[in-house]
């Protein structure tokens, strides 16, 4: 078994990581992101009656977050954390404990979907890291 499928297991986040090296304004600049993906689970319907057919399932999701660390030759440090719009959700047959290790492992077939968004958070935040960048290597006005 995994590391990743029993940390889901475990109800432990999956974490992924990208690193890149940028250069700006002359400073080599170690940019880390790290996707973290917190389950949630929330039970709906009830047990049916007998001979009544039962409308339990659990509804599931996994929200999304990328937590970027920039660190700069000049001893600069800018965090940020972006949350995702669209979580990545299901629903299961059934109690959400008895449902856990399938939502799980439905997650970790998905894992290349999150790791696709970890790369597009990336590359959409290459701006704003810029501006960031561009805000702490400015000199003092005074």
């Amino acid at each position: 078994m995994s590391i990743f499928f029993a940390g889901l297991l475990l109800g432990t986040p999956m974490i992924d990581h990208h690193r890149v090296e940028i250069d700006h304004g002359g400073h080599r600049v170690e940019v880390t992101y790290r996707s973290d993906a917190a389950l949630a689970h929330r039970q709906i319907g009830a047990a049916g009656a007998p001979g009544r057919p039962a409308t339990l399932r659990c509804a599931w999701t996994a929200k999304l977050t990328v937590e970027r660390e920039a660190r700069s030759s000049a001893g600069h440090v800018l965090k940020r954390a972006i949350a995702s719009e669209t979580p990545i959700s299901g629903t299961r047959p059934g109690w959400c404990d008895t449902q856990r290790g399938a939502i799980a492992q439905e997650v970790a077939m998905r894992s290349s979907e999150m790791r696709e968004h970890l790369l597009a958070v990336a590359a959409e935040d290459r701006g704003a890291l810029a501006l960031e960048l561009d805000r702490v290597h400015a000199p003092a006005c005074g």
